[in-house]
């Protein structure tokens, strides 16, 4: 079966099909065992700890909100919605920028990084299990260098 979308160039194999839908599986079902993880072992959602990973990760553990919400894919309003409960679990606070009044940071407290300290072996050794342990050597190399062909600038 060929879908198309009105031009040859533009026909979908099955095979590439479901070449595509194999990687949107892996992605949601790993994705769901990491939050499963995560949930049961630190009652922490996989997205709060790619905050504070982000924020960790940052020069002086702090983020402006729009760039923090692009490096963790979500919106704006999901991002703030997000920083909401962890500053009221005390694990970041926001901050006036001081170069710009419209513009906050979100800054990972010390709570925070402990709480990403306790949660990290977890979160890490699911990745190990779920993706890196299933593959060679040689097949992450190739994994790789497949996924950084779809984003060649992004690559490094």
């Amino acid at each position: 079966m060929t879908l198309t979308a009105g031009e040859s160039r533009d026909a979908i194999g099955s095979e590439e099909l479901e070449v595509w839908r194999m990687l949107q599986r892996a992605q949601v079902r790993i994705t769901r065992l990491l939050e499963a993880d995560l949930m049961v072992a630190h009652d922490l959602a996989l997205a709060s700890y790619d905050v504070l990973n982000q924020l960790a990760e940052s020069p002086g553990r702090r983020l402006r909100m729009n760039d923090l919400a692009e490096r963790v894919l979500l919106s704006r309003s999901g991002l703030t919605r997000l920083i909401d409960r962890l500053q009221r679990d005390g694990l970041v606070e926001r901050e006036a920028c001081a170069s710009d009044a419209r513009g906050l940071f979100a800054v990972l407290t010390d709570a925070g990084a402990d709480r990403l300290a306790e949660a990290a072996p977890t979160y890490l050794r699911g990745i190990r299990s779920r993706f890196l342990d299933v593959f060679d050597e040689d097949e992450l190399r190739q994994c790789a260098a497949m996924l950084n062909k779809l984003f060649p600038e992004a690559a490094g």
